[in-house]
């Protein structure tokens, strides 16, 4: 069969992901998901220009990414450290530039400043804490208690003194601490991807400086990254022979975000394998909880937050969620409605229930063939079905299995679907993480518009424009 061969040149990518992330960050001075202080109204030229603007330079940055990994999957892979020089490139726009894409940093600081101060944020809201902090936060979540563990918490209430000075000083707090889960990221995925025999370059490109980390984790500054990171660093050393380490590791990933806690499976499997007898299993699920158990009392006795996040496991699941069982469960309301049956408010709740039932059995079947799969990739479709089936999904959600696919998946279908599934989803939300409106689609199409227009004028300006120095074909 032939196959055409294409050398790309990653200093053109590099330079060309640079113009995406300044033109995203430039447009994010007015379109994005500033303070209310500072945020234009809606209709106005200049958040009009700065929504065109950030959907200019978004499109080029995911060209540029997708080209990169023609580099990565070509004859000569990039070295790591390349990789990681042009991860560097690309974010430090994004890093010194306003939040993007959500208003979950400010909830994030709200919820930091409650706990300073002695209120309880499993019981209350932002709008509890009141002030400018609070004022800040989405309406949507102005009386919501908050679904994150002590470890992220305690965090935030450290970051949050940073507000004082002003919101600024937080946001970049906060950020500086999703940077520390990015970096967490960046250490342990190559070991996890050499531990499940899948190079670390591709890990790289697909697991780090994939469109979604650099628009939700560096310029959104999810608590994600930090749930990642700590998740990356527990399945490498559980992988590594240290699965009590790597038990602790884990649990504190899910004592900032709960989904998490799938890994300590990979744990229990690492544990199994050192026993014989039919009761292996059994003692390593002990031995696992065990010690995740001891990790989430000292944690949470440290914290001072009380164990209130297991009973606001379901805050992100609002009315205002969309996630494909919440589309039905709506979908099926309406229609039950217009044949005049009772039972369509009954629809929304009953969808999302079946996409959780689903979603565990899903994951016992891949569980069980993790010996097939492998207990890293097994874990990580695991993650992917809890983002696809969920009663809740936001495109940084997609991270969750995309991270660990990254590090495990083999060579072909699986990990060509989640890079352009990555591309569609970093085009999803405005830069003001608000649900667009037909001015702002048309807006945010025609930013892209000229940007294919730019690289449709740099591939007809030369035939070698610098991305593809070199082209031939050869016979596979």
């Amino acid at each position: 069969m032939l196959a055409l061969n294409v050398d790309v040149d990653p200093n053109r990518c590099r330079m060309l992901g640079l113009a995406g992330s300044l033109a995203l960050t430039a447009g994010g001075l007015t379109a994005g998901a500033l303070p209310l202080a500072e945020e234009p109204a809606a209709t106005s030229g200049r958040a009009a220009l700065g929504l065109m603007c950030a959907y200019f330079g978004l499109v080029l940055l995911i060209a540029a990414w997708w080209w990169l990994g023609r580099a990565v999957r070509g004859r000569h892979p990039l070295p790591v450290r390349d990789l990681l020089l042009t991860l560097a490139v690309w974010a430090t726009p994004l890093i010194v530039g306003p939040p993007l894409f959500s208003r979950d940093v400010y909830s994030y600081l709200a919820q930091g400043a409650m706990v300073d101060a002695g209120i309880d944020v499993y019981t209350h809201g932002p709008h509890a804490l009141g002030g400018p902090l609070a004022a800040e936060v989405a309406p949507v979540w102005q009386h919501t208690p908050a679904p994150y563990g002590p470890v992220f918490l305690a965090v935030a209430a450290k970051t949050a003194g940073l507000a004082r000075t002003g919101i600024p000083a937080g946001v970049l707090g906060m950020r500086l601490v999703a940077l520390l889960g990015v970096a967490l990221m960046v250490v342990f995925l190559p070991r996890l991807a050499r531990r499940c025999g899948v190079d670390p370059s591709a890990a790289l490109w697909l697991g780090v400086l994939n469109p979604l980390v650099l628009l939700h984790l560096v310029a959104g500054a999810h608590n994600d990254a930090l749930m990642l990171g700590l998740l990356g660093a527990g399945l490498a050393t559980a992988l590594a022979g240290r699965p009590a380490v790597a038990a602790v590791l884990i649990t504190l990933a899910a004592l900032v975000k709960a989904p998490s806690g799938l890994g300590l499976l990979v744990v229990a499997g690492v544990w199994s394998a050192r026993f014989t007898g039919r009761a292996r299993t059994v003692r390593a699920c002990a031995l696992t909880a065990a010690v995740a158990g001891a990790t989430t009392v000292a944690v949470t006795t440290l914290s001072g937050t009380g164990y209130g996040w297991i009973g606001a496991l379901g805050t992100p699941v609002s009315s205002d969620n969309w996630s494909l069982t919440s589309g039905l469960g709506r979908l099926s309301g309406i229609l039950l409605d217009e044949v005049g049956s009772g039972a369509g408010p009954l629809a929304l709740p009953a969808w999302r229930w079946l996409g959780m039932a689903v979603t565990a059995v899903l994951v016992v079947a891949l569980w069980r063939r993790r010996e097939r799969l492998g207990p890293v990739y097994a874990l990580a479709l695991s993650m992917l079905a809890v983002f696809v089936l969920g009663p809740a999904s936001r495109p940084w959600y997609a991270l969750w299995g995309l991270f660990l696919i990254a590090a495990s998946a083999p060579r072909g279908r699986v990990r060509n679907w989640v890079a352009g599934g990555s591309a569609v989803l970093a085009l999803a939300l405005p830069p003001d993480g608000s649900a667009p409106g037909g001015l702002q689609l048309s807006l945010a199409v025609c930013g892209g518009v000229f940007a294919l227009l730019a690289l449709w004028w740099m591939f007809s300006l030369t035939p070698d424009p610098g991305l593809a120095v070199s082209r031939h074909w050869s016979a596979s």
